[in-house]
């Protein structure tokens, strides 16, 4: 039986290891097929703490290229299999030509051929406008992905159509971003003059909850990958392994459709109702 397939299709370096990271790293560890998908290389960012434009900050073009290959670092730390790179302008992945990126994911999806499809939920964490697209996108796409009247691009040999059996959104309660932003700091989005903040799900939407404790540390090594951010997560080098474990211990997801499985009982497994090999 091959190895069971999960694809991450998110929006930023570093999303990959802050945002799924545990989960990551538990079903590379298992066995599993991992691969990850970002959006941008993160050129919009901070670098060491310096905006673009001042002193000690290398460019968007320069942090682009630093960024994905700190990108690529915490992906192999996590166990990733692959990482593939949609290329798209960071913070405006929503002004993103809709049939192009659904088409782009489409194609990675029917080229992999995940059993799990996981992404961002539809209010992108704390509401940042690349989070919210990156969801839109990979729910159209990995419904596209199986029309087999859906083009794609075939360039790359890419395989016929395919169903991705379970796709699921990253799902914080509000325990868990407590933890966050106590760790690092309260998570604003400010967007056509609204400021959006972290939403936690009720945690009676939760469909699933995956123990990632043994991989606290590995989480950890994956972040510490992204040093141009390193201001972000100063505060994290002073936490205890404890606190670690309470951020990264266990990550919740809401699944929002399955082929296989269904009902108000709590999963732990992705791959749940999945044939896998024991």
């Amino acid at each position: 039986m091959p190895a069971p397939k999960l694809l991450a299709v998110l929006a930023h370096p570093d999303d990959e290891s802050l945002g799924v990271g545990g989960t990551l790293a538990k079903y590379a560890a298992e066995g599993a097929d991992v691969f990850l998908l970002t959006a941008t290389r993160g050129d919009a960012g901070r670098y060491r703490g310096h905006r673009a434009g001042e002193a000690g900050h290398p460019g968007p073009r320069a942090l682009a290229e630093i960024r994905e290959t700190e990108l690529r670092a915490a992906a192999a730390v996590l166990g990733v299999k692959e990482v593939a790179l949609l290329d798209y302008k960071d913070w405006y992945l929503d002004g993103a030509d809709a049939g192009e990126a659904i088409a782009a994911i489409a194609g990675h999806v029917r080229r992999i051929r995940p059993d799990v499809v996981v992404t961002f939920g539809p209010e992108g964490a704390y509401g940042h406008p690349d989070h919210v697209a990156i969801s839109q996108f990979t729910t159209a796409a990995t419904i596209a992905a199986a029309d087999a009247a859906f083009p794609v691009d075939r360039r790359d040999g890419i395989a016929g159509p395919h169903a991705v059996t379970k796709l699921y959104y990253i799902a914080w309660p509000e325990s868990t971003w407590a933890a966050y932003q106590a760790a690092f700091r309260k998570l604003i989005s400010s967007v056509d003059g609204v400021e959006r903040q972290a939403t936690a799900w009720p945690d009676w939407a939760i469909t699933t909850v995956i123990d990632t404790r043994a991989f606290s540390a590995t989480v950890w090594r994956a972040v510490s990958c992204h040093e141009s951010q390193i201001t972000a997560y100063e505060r994290l080098k002073e936490l205890s392994v404890e606190h670690h474990e309470g951020l990264w211990g266990s990550q919740s997801f809401y699944r929002v459709f399955s082929t296989v499985n269904g009902g108000r009982s709590r999963e732990a497994d992705l791959f749940e109702g999945i044939p896998r090999e024991q």
